[in-house]
């Protein structure tokens, strides 16, 4: 215990003065005696007794009674528990993703939470508020009383080690007290591992009581006729027991199919047939679990051909034109002599088809159309030199051409994983007529093989960037060298790697991926395109190649929806955003990786918990009480002590 001002313990010098009236009081009596008064004496005896207690209870209340006072003046205080952390910077992380939808007792887990820190939270106590998507430094709960009441569900995934890395870049000379308010879904070792040893946090994890979620995770066109497109639509369940949903689809904000469905399996197709023409809406379902992913978000463009050249000669080409017919394509074959370097950026996709020399200005050209978003196909001459060929793939990235076998392989491996076969195959084909290659390079390449000879070899690899990829093959697929042409990889192979990656005529982009998007339009320098729909507008980053502009969103727009693009005030594009799903399956809470650190049970509790420990135990308010107490005393006594 220590007092606050211990100066005014000398007034205690002033119980000095009860002291001396109490003796002036109790000067001693003169004798009388009286002849024959027996009772008198007795009387006078039991009086005097009387009267000495009372004096003594008295001084003794007067003398307690001044000593509190000057004692509370004095403000004793015992030190806090705690108190070499008085001074340490509140630091609050609230996580407000969309799994913070889920239901608990009192309801959604993010609303809870935002109404424990309203009601809880000490009016003086100064701290920084941290959310998945906002910042608030050195605010009040006054003054951010009303942000927290309109806090939204952030698009952003919860990542615990950025927001850790944000309160240390906060630079400070005091200590941090950090509290962690998160279900804990999607919480993996790699977020905890970087926490600083000095700054631990303590984890008020809410629950949700039901776990059982569906949620929709793709939309794509699986075939086409000439007047429909079948339309696949794959949603996942997470749990058990599911009864069944209902699912919607919508066009401008028109239904136009519903249907319900059941989960015999986590994964579920649905499929619904719908007129060939363009198409800016969206499909929803109902279920008990968490909404935002409840609904997506698609756009199906104008059916527009794709242009195709190769180069090479006619003979060897000959079967692209049977591949890229005239109802989806605008194909045409030139040879190096007759080429027109000038149509080249205005193609998709470009085959060279077993070029024996590629010239100089044509390597240049090629690398600037793949920058820009074009497709590249490599198809080697046998008669092309391995250095020669590595000089121009290694343009692209890590591929390279080594020594040429003349030995027949069997290609037996295709790699469903990869980009170029995805949505390709409904089940994975492991006996085929497997094709075959005469002669062929050995190719080695960083990037996992689209298809694969017998002995592990690359016979298709690939190298993929933002905006395009570049194909390239071991092997030349000749009839002479190969029977490829006969095998029926040929069409689905050759037919992806001519559609641009983004050209497959639904656009469905997922909000915070950062994958680039690909616009046609001619525009001048000082023209900048704009993203809107009715509750939302935004300009994303933009760059200019050729006849397209490269259009990189970042984690715009805040809300997903239908948006259109525009140059000024014409129109140019529907296009459509989702939320990422990873918040999506319930089960991922993993509260286990926090055994190691301090788990409570409320707001309320951390805030009584660190007022406790933290503040000082002032007790001069009991010597004010028994200040009173033994003001009530005396009194008391001098009232009915005889």
């Amino acid at each position: 215990m220590y007092f606050k001002h211990p100066e005014i313990l000398y007034f205690l010098l002033i119980l000095i003065v009860p002291i001396l009236v109490h003796l002036f009081q109790l000067r001693r009596f003169k004798k009388e005696y009286f002849t024959n008064v027996k009772f008198l004496k007795e009387l006078s005896i039991q009086t005097r007794k009387s009267s000495k207690i009372k004096k003594w209870l008295l001084l003794t209340c007067r003398s307690l009674l001044l000593t509190c006072i000057v004692v509370a003046f004095a403000q004793p205080t015992f030190k806090a528990k705690d108190s070499q952390n008085k001074t340490n910077e509140m630091y609050i992380i609230l996580d407000n993703s969309f799994s913070m939808q889920a239901k608990g007792k009192k309801g959604e887990l993010l609303k809870r939470a935002v109404q424990e820190l309203l009601e809880e939270t000490p009016e003086n106590l100064n701290f920084s508020l941290l959310t998945n998507s906002e910042n608030y430094w050195n605010t009040d709960i006054k003054s951010i009383r009303n942000t927290l009441q309109n806090l939204k569900y952030s698009a952003m995934p919860f990542q615990l080690d950025n927001l850790m890395a944000k309160i240390k870049a906060h630079k400070s000379a005091f200590k941090k007290d950090i509290v962690i308010i998160t279900d804990a879904v999607g919480l993996d070792n790699k977020q905890l591992i970087n926490i600083d040893k000095n700054d631990t946090p303590e984890f008020i994890i809410p629950k949700a009581e039901q776990k059982n979620n569906v949620s929709i995770d793709s939309v794509f066109i699986k075939g086409t006729t000439d007047n429909f497109y079948e339309l696949s639509i794959e949603l996942t369940g997470y749990g058990e027991d599911f009864s069944a949903i209902p699912i919607a689809l919508y066009n401008q904000n028109k239904l136009i199919a519903k249907t319900n469905i059941n989960f015999e399996t986590k994964k579920k197709n649905i499929l619904f047939t719908i007129p060939k023409q363009t198409f800016h809406g969206y499909v929803s379902i109902v279920d008990n679990g968490l909404a935002y992913d409840n609904t997506f978000y698609f756009s199906i463009s104008k059916t527009k051909k794709i242009n195709v050249v190769s180069i090479g000669e006619a003979e060897k080409s000959s079967f692209l034109s049977r591949i890229y017919t005239s109802n989806e394509f605008v194909y045409s074959n030139s040879t190096i002599s007759s080429l027109d370097y000038n149509n080249l950026q205005n193609q998709d996709a470009i085959v060279l088809n077993e070029l024996d020399e590629i010239p100089q200005a044509l390597q240049t050209t090629l690398k600037s159309f793949v920058e820009k978003g074009g497709n590249l196909i490599v198809i080697p001459s046998a008669l092309a030199a391995s250095v020669y060929m590595n000089s121009f793939v290694m343009n692209f990235g890590n591929l390279k051409f080594n020594s040429f076998e003349n030995k027949e392989k069997l290609i037996t491996k295709i790699n469903f994983n990869h980009p170029l076969f995805s949505s390709v195959f409904e089940n994975k084909v492991n006996n085929f007529q497997y094709p075959k290659t005469k002669n062929s390079f050995i190719l080695s390449s960083s990037s996992p093989a689209a298809l694969s000879y017998e002995d592990q070899s690359v016979f298709l690899a690939s190298v993929q960037n933002a905006v395009s990829a570049v194909y390239v093959f071991s092997a030349p697929i000749n009839t002479v060298n190969s029977n490829f042409q006969q095998s029926p990889l040929i069409v689905p192979t050759f037919y992806k790697m001519a559609i641009n990656n983004q050209n497959n005529n639904v656009n469905a982009l997922t909000i915070g991926d950062n994958n680039p998007h690909l616009t046609d339009a001619t525009l001048n320098k000082d023209d900048i395109l704009t993203v809107k729909n009715s509750e939302e507008q935004f300009i994303p980053i933009q760059k200019i190649l050729n006849n397209k502009v490269q259009l990189t969103f970042n984690d715009y727009p805040e809300q997903a929806g239908n948006f259109e693009i525009y140059n000024k005030k014409e129109w140019l594009e529907n296009i459509s955003f989702n939320y990422n799903r990873t918040e999506s399956n319930l089960a991922q809470a993993n509260e286990n990786l926090l055994s190691d650190y301090k788990i409570i049970d409320s707001t309320a509790t951390f805030f009584d918990t660190l007022q406790t420990n933290k503040t000082d135990n002032q007790i001069w308010k009991w010597f004010v009480i028994f200040a009173l107490l033994f003001l009530l005393t005396e009194m008391a006594i001098i009232r009915f002590v005889k």
